[in-house]
């Protein structure tokens, strides 16, 4: 009995240090998720006849501010910006030190939006709000509503929305040269927005991707949505606010000389090459002449001229229906472009796209007879050109099959450039792939509200991968379309020029209407989509 006593003894201990040996770092305990907590402010919250110069807000823990200029909204916006802190080392509380006279009776908002946080774990205080009145009451009113994007999917976050008083002394103008009486961001993934401790009047509505946060409006940089009727505060109305970019006016930059028969134009605006002329102001020869030719996916034009100049300087004047620039560039010797040919697409042909030939001096005639198109067994495809001057590219279009292969032969002489130089010649070979390898999609719409429409499948980039125009019917299909995620989308094309046109602020004209359908579109080889779309 004693030794089973005895063994049982040295097991407990065997056992005790086994436990022992597992022991591991301790786990420090569950991870704070409780944002910081506002314990008091001087002057407190919500004063009325306020007349300090700093202003103290003071919480439970340390915290420290994330991207203080984005995230905290002043209205009525305050200049010069108060100085803001901390900005660096994390503080118990925030000081705001005001640096100049505010409004009389006027009721101010601090949003700090998702700006604090606390120090050690970055959980956020969301909507933080210190309100006073330089009167002896506090303005309670409020607007809300949501900002879209005319023509994204969902609208950027930041976008400043803003109320213009409508006095004696408001025009539309008002967005360009002076700050808003009210303004809040919008912060949330649903792009909704709420202004708050208002004053009852009559006000103009505008929301604008404020860049550089000046709280006015600066055109081609940033976008603007309005209301176009007066919004009377109080209200129980929601308002929904559309962004788009406006279209300016065409306005050329310096040009840079890139050779001795070419200038680079940089420019600001859509350019329009059918009503856009170009006026030499330098003296030029009698049989100067020139072409302009769009640089893809920049906002730049090619300017060619011929013959060489024999200047230093060539001054220019451009004129479009709205404006009127004069631009000037050094004119030195340097080498001259030659003819040179390249051709689209570098892999597989598509059966909805054309093959492309691209040149980088002007193309001014195409000629059918000296270009060959063949398939694998030699027989001759019938084709159409089509040459785009302003993009400089001539297009071949012709009917394609499945796993087939297409010859091109571009004989010498087919290309006459503005220099009346003509190619050399060209041999490419062409490839489709086996319809299977594709997807289709039949689309329904319902509730189309009018005709004509145009209807895109775009990839998650916004790049147009196919389009169709209807003018009478709902019921579209797809065809050979690669595989991939797609958003799909629906323009109401109001004025039928074939595009979407976008808004005039000034003028009070609305961009076209634009729907999204809400899901994205999984297309996978060899397979049928049937989807409804309903256009409500």
């Amino acid at each position: 009995m004693k030794n089973k006593v005895f063994i049982l003894f040295l097991f407990m201990i065997s056992l005790s240090f086994v436990q022992c040996a597992k022991r591991g770092n301790p786990s420090g305990g569950e991870i704070d998720t409780t944002p910081p907590r506002f314990v008091r402010a001087s002057p407190e919250n919500y004063s009325t006849n306020f007349n300090a110069e700093e202003i103290r807000i003071f919480f439970d823990e340390y915290i420290k501010l994330l991207k203080p200029q984005e995230q905290i909204i002043i209205s009525p916006p305050v200049t010069p910006r108060p100085e803001i802190t901390p900005l660096g080392n994390p503080q118990r509380f925030v000081r705001i030190k005001i640096e100049d006279t505010l409004q009389d009776n006027t009721t101010y908002v601090i949003n700090f939006g998702n700006s604090i946080v606390d120090n050690n774990e970055g959980n956020t205080l969301p909507f933080f709000k210190y309100v006073f009145s330089t009167g002896n009451y506090i303005d309670s009113l409020s607007v809300s509503g949501t900002v879209s994007d005319a023509f994204l999917k969902e609208a950027e976050p930041f976008i400043s929305v803003m109320l213009y008083e409508i006095d004696e002394n408001f025009s539309d103008s008002i967005v360009y040269i002076q700050p808003p009486r009210y303004v809040t961001n919008t912060l949330d993934s649903l792009r909704t927005f709420e202004l708050t401790n208002l004053k009852a009047g009559t006000y103009h509505l505008v929301a604008i991707q404020d860049r550089n946060n000046d709280y006015k409006y600066n055109p081609g940089r940033e976008k603007i949505a309005f209301i176009n009727e007066p919004v009377t505060i109080p209200t129980d109305t929601t308002y929904n606010l559309t962004l788009f970019r406006e279209d300016i006016a065409f306005q050329p930059e310096r040009p840079r000389q890139l050779n001795n028969n070419k200038l680079l134009i940089g420019h600001r605006g859509r350019i329009n090459p059918d009503s856009l002329k170009f006026e030499p102001l330098s003296p030029v020869p009698p049989d100067f002449e020139f072409r302009i030719v769009n640089v893809p996916n920049k906002d730049s034009i090619h300017f060619y001229y011929k013959p060489v100049l024999n200047t230093d300087t060539l001054r220019l004047k451009s004129v479009t229906p709205v404006r009127t620039d004069t631009i000037m560039t050094r004119i030195v010797d340097m080498p001259a472009d030659t003819l040179q040919v390249t051709t689209e697409p570098t892999g597989n042909l598509t059966f909805g796209g054309d093959i492309i030939l691209r040149a980088n001096t002007p193309i001014i005639t195409v000629n059918n007879d000296l270009i060959s198109l063949m398939d694998r067994d030699s027989v001759s495809v019938n084709f159409t050109s089509e040459l785009r001057q302003f993009e400089n590219v001539v297009h071949l279009q012709f009917p394609k099959n499945e796993n087939q292969s297409y010859t091109l032969n571009v004989y010498p002489g087919a290309l006459t450039d503005f220099y009346n130089s003509t190619n050399d010649s060209i041999n490419r070979l062409f490839k489709t792939r086996a319809y299977s390898e594709f997807g289709n999609l039949s689309l329904t719409l319902n509730n189309v509200r009018s005709f004509p429409i145009i209807v895109q499948l775009t990839d998650e980039k916004g790049i147009v991968k196919a389009e169709q125009y209807s003018t009478s019917s709902n019921n579209l299909r797809f065809e050979h379309i690669q595989p991939g995620r797609y958003f799909l989308r629906v323009i109401y094309d109001a004025n039928e020029n074939r595009r979407w046109d976008t808004g005039d602020y000034l003028k009070r004209i609305k961009p076209e209407e634009i729907l999204y359908f809400p899901d994205v579109l999984d297309v996978r080889q060899n397979w049928d989509i049937n989807e409804i779309f309903n256009l409500n």
